[in-house]
Protein backbone atom coordinates (compact mmCIF):
# COMPACT_ATOMS: atom_id res chain seq x y z
CA UNK A 1 0.00 0.00 0.00
CA UNK A 2 1.29 3.32 -0.62
CA UNK A 3 1.14 6.26 1.70
CA UNK A 4 0.45 9.72 0.84
CA UNK A 5 2.37 12.44 2.47
CA UNK A 6 0.71 15.23 1.73
CA UNK A 7 -2.62 14.00 3.97
CA UNK A 8 -0.64 14.11 6.92
CA UNK A 9 -2.50 10.99 8.52
CA UNK A 10 -6.43 12.07 6.94
CA UNK A 11 -7.77 10.59 4.08
CA UNK A 12 -10.64 10.86 2.21
CA UNK A 13 -12.87 8.69 4.06
CA UNK A 14 -12.17 10.12 7.32
CA UNK A 15 -13.17 13.62 5.92
CA UNK A 16 -16.09 11.99 4.11
CA UNK A 17 -17.20 10.10 7.75
CA UNK A 18 -16.30 13.61 9.80
CA UNK A 19 -18.06 15.65 7.00
CA UNK A 20 -20.72 13.33 7.03
CA UNK A 21 -21.32 12.82 11.09
CA UNK A 22 -21.37 16.87 11.87
CA UNK A 23 -23.75 17.73 9.02
CA UNK A 24 -25.92 14.92 10.80
CA UNK A 25 -25.36 16.12 14.12
CA UNK A 26 -26.37 19.99 13.30
CA UNK A 27 -29.45 18.83 11.20
CA UNK A 28 -30.53 17.35 14.61
CA UNK A 29 -29.58 19.88 16.75
CA UNK A 30 -31.36 22.90 14.23
CA UNK A 31 -34.31 19.92 14.73
CA UNK A 32 -34.28 20.24 18.44
CA UNK A 33 -34.17 24.43 18.73
CA UNK A 34 -37.15 24.89 15.76
CA UNK A 35 -39.13 22.08 18.40
CA UNK A 36 -38.46 24.38 21.06
CA UNK A 37 -40.31 27.22 18.85
CA UNK A 38 -42.94 25.24 17.67
CA UNK A 39 -43.83 24.44 21.18
CA UNK A 40 -43.09 27.20 23.18
CA UNK A 41 -46.13 29.63 22.28
CA UNK A 42 -44.10 33.10 23.84
CA UNK A 43 -40.57 32.64 24.00
CA UNK A 44 -39.30 34.57 26.67
CA UNK A 45 -36.14 35.09 28.10
CA UNK A 46 -36.94 33.40 30.70
CA UNK A 47 -38.18 30.43 28.68
CA UNK A 48 -34.87 30.78 26.50
CA UNK A 49 -33.15 30.56 29.78
CA UNK A 50 -34.66 27.84 30.85
CA UNK A 51 -34.39 25.78 27.55
CA UNK A 52 -30.58 26.46 27.93
CA UNK A 53 -30.24 25.59 31.51
CA UNK A 54 -30.84 22.08 30.88
CA UNK A 55 -27.66 19.85 30.96
CA UNK A 56 -29.16 17.73 27.26
CA UNK A 57 -29.43 21.35 25.54
CA UNK A 58 -26.29 22.71 27.23
CA UNK A 59 -24.36 19.09 25.65
CA UNK A 60 -26.19 19.33 22.25
CA UNK A 61 -24.96 22.99 21.71
CA UNK A 62 -21.61 21.59 22.32
CA UNK A 63 -21.45 19.01 20.00
CA UNK A 64 -23.44 20.98 17.68
CA UNK A 65 -20.60 23.34 18.07
CA UNK A 66 -17.69 20.91 17.81
CA UNK A 67 -19.67 19.82 14.70
CA UNK A 68 -19.81 23.05 13.30
CA UNK A 69 -15.73 23.90 13.47
CA UNK A 70 -15.03 20.31 12.34
CA UNK A 71 -17.25 20.79 9.55
CA UNK A 72 -15.50 24.25 8.60
CA UNK A 73 -12.03 23.14 9.15
CA UNK A 74 -12.66 20.44 6.31
CA UNK A 75 -14.20 22.47 3.99
CA UNK A 76 -11.99 25.46 4.07
CA UNK A 77 -9.01 22.89 4.22
CA UNK A 78 -10.65 21.56 0.94
CA UNK A 79 -11.30 24.94 -0.93
CA UNK A 80 -7.89 26.05 -0.18
CA UNK A 81 -6.15 23.27 -1.02
CA UNK A 82 -8.20 22.98 -4.20
CA UNK A 83 -7.60 27.24 -5.27
CA UNK A 84 -5.26 28.66 -3.50
CA UNK A 85 -1.81 27.24 -4.88
CA UNK A 86 1.19 29.20 -3.58
CA UNK A 87 2.14 27.45 -0.35
CA UNK A 88 2.60 30.65 1.91
CA UNK A 89 -0.90 31.99 0.81
CA UNK A 90 -2.48 28.61 1.63
CA UNK A 91 -0.85 28.27 4.69
CA UNK A 92 -1.45 31.63 6.08
CA UNK A 93 -5.16 31.18 5.27
CA UNK A 94 -5.37 28.09 7.00
CA UNK A 95 -3.50 29.41 10.22
CA UNK A 96 -5.97 32.75 10.16
CA UNK A 97 -9.11 30.23 9.55
CA UNK A 98 -7.86 28.03 12.46
CA UNK A 99 -7.06 30.85 15.01
CA UNK A 100 -10.79 31.97 14.15
CA UNK A 101 -12.15 28.69 14.65
CA UNK A 102 -10.62 27.79 17.45
CA UNK A 103 -11.58 31.54 19.18
CA UNK A 104 -15.25 30.45 18.09
CA UNK A 105 -15.10 26.83 19.91
CA UNK A 106 -13.89 28.86 22.67
CA UNK A 107 -16.51 31.40 22.86
CA UNK A 108 -18.74 28.81 22.17
CA UNK A 109 -17.83 27.27 25.62
CA UNK A 110 -18.18 30.13 27.35
CA UNK A 111 -21.32 31.23 25.94
CA UNK A 112 -22.65 27.86 27.08
CA UNK A 113 -21.31 27.49 30.05
CA UNK A 114 -21.30 31.19 31.64
CA UNK A 115 -17.46 30.68 32.50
Amino acid sequence: MVDSIATVGRNGVHDFILLRSSAVILTLYTVIIAGFFIVTPEVTFETWHGFFAQMSVKIATLLAIISLVVHAWIGVWQVLTDYVKPAFLRGSLQFIFSVTLLAYLAAGFIIVWGV
